[in-house]
């Protein structure tokens, strides 16, 4: 290695200027072990106003035209003597180093107001797309009353089985859970007042009326939510959704609608589901925090819980398992053919699903807040 490696020579001529003779190979494997060495030899030659001869330079890559450059304060020599080769990878250093930089554009008064213009275009852009979508699928909708032959009954079938039946086993896991932790809150107060048998009431109303359609919504927008954008956006990378418009099969009536109409109709069942297993683990442990008999528990419930209740916490999971659909969908056919479109469309899916099903359930509220309450 010792022929190759980069070597510096002094050529003091009297009464002249000193040359600095460059040879052998100017490369990272021939410069990295004594670049300290070169780069201190190369500054004291620099700072003597020689002129350099790099004529005898073998090889030269980036990593010894910076060190060069660098030493000949990030410009070219007055002299230098150097190969055409040589001399282009100095020029794309030097053009490299004082290729211009983007200026910053000045921050304009108005660019708060900018800002907000366009935050506002995109939500009604969103809201355009996501009416234009609820459209779609009532004209499909027509479209099946009229021509019953043509309802897509294996595509809605298997998102009753991949939405509901799937489901089950977690929501039981949730519900049961927030049943037992419900009762175990609730009886850690009510023992301080002997105000025993009121758990009774907090845990039909707060689990059939409010917690038991909101837990569904929720878990089915992170679950199959996520699923079916995740489904629609791989199916727009890979344009299968193209492929079914050139063969002329409408999108919405074999992709979409099935969807939709599959967990409007899994959410009421999922919430009965989930609300029995809450109600299972609810008196399960108040009968160990308050010794309420489970038989005492089954004959009051009926009476301090109306069966309104339960019809509005079935109403709500029919309107929850619609808009979650929705959601889904409309963010699945926003997806772009690539794969950072993909994960963000499904994590803004899963967003704005929640938010909306906590916007619904506040309308809920307000619009029963008469209905299915005791006294």
């Amino acid at each position: 290695m010792s022929e190759v490696a980069a070597r510096i020579e002094l050529d003091a001529r009297a009464g002249g200027v000193p040359t600095a003779i460059l040879t052998g190979r100017w490369t990272l494997a021939t410069t990295s072990a004594q670049a300290g060495e070169l780069r201190a030899q190369l500054a004291r030659l620099a700072d003597a106003g020689c002129s350099w001869n790099c004529m005898g330079v073998d090889a030269l890559d980036s990593a010894g035209a910076i060190l060069l450059w660098r030493a000949w304060g990030r410009k070219m020599p007055a002299t230098l003597l150097i190969g055409p080769e040589n001399l282009r990878v100095l020029e794309r250093i030097d053009f490299a180093d004082h290729e211009p930089h983007a200026v910053e554009a000045p921050r304009s008064p108005l660019h708060g107001v900018m800002a907000l213009g366009t935050i506002s275009i995109a939500i009604s852009r969103h809201v355009v797309d996501f009416v234009s979508l609820i459209g779609q699928l009532l004209l499909d909708l027509l479209h099946l009353i009229r021509h019953p032959a043509d309802i897509p009954r294996r595509e809605i079938s298997a998102n009753l089985f991949k939405s509901g039946v799937r489901a089950m086993p977690v929501t039981a896991l949730v519900g049961f859970l927030i049943g037992v932790v419900l009762s175990y809150l609730s009886a850690l107060q009510l023992k301080q007042f002997g105000a025993d048998i009121f758990i009774i009431n907090i845990i039909g109303l707060g689990i059939v009326r409010e917690l038991g359609p909101v837990l569904v919504a929720v878990l089915v927008a992170g679950r199959s939510g996520s699923a079916m954008t995740a489904q629609l956006g791989v199916m727009r990378v890979t344009e299968e959704i193209d492929a079914l418009a050139t063969m002329g099969v409408s999108r919405s009536l074999r992709l979409i609608f099935p969807k939709v109409l599959a967990l409007t109709i899994a959410m009421p069942l999922l919430v009965l589901w989930t609300t029995a297993i809450a109600m299972i683990g609810g008196m399960v442990a108040a009968q160990l925090q308050l010794d309420i008999a489970y038989a005492f528990f089954f004959q009051t419930l009926p009476r301090v819980v109306p069966a309104a209740n339960l019809v509005i916490g079935l109403a709500k999971g029919a309107v929850f398992g619609m808009f979650v659909a929705l959601v889904a969908c409309h963010f699945g056919l926003r997806v772009r053919p690539n794969t950072e479109s993909l994960s963000a469309n499904t994590t803004a899916s899963v967003v704005a699903a929640i938010t909306l099903v906590i916007v619904i359930d506040a309308i809920f509220a307000i619009a029963t807040r008469r209905i299915g309450l005791p006294g």
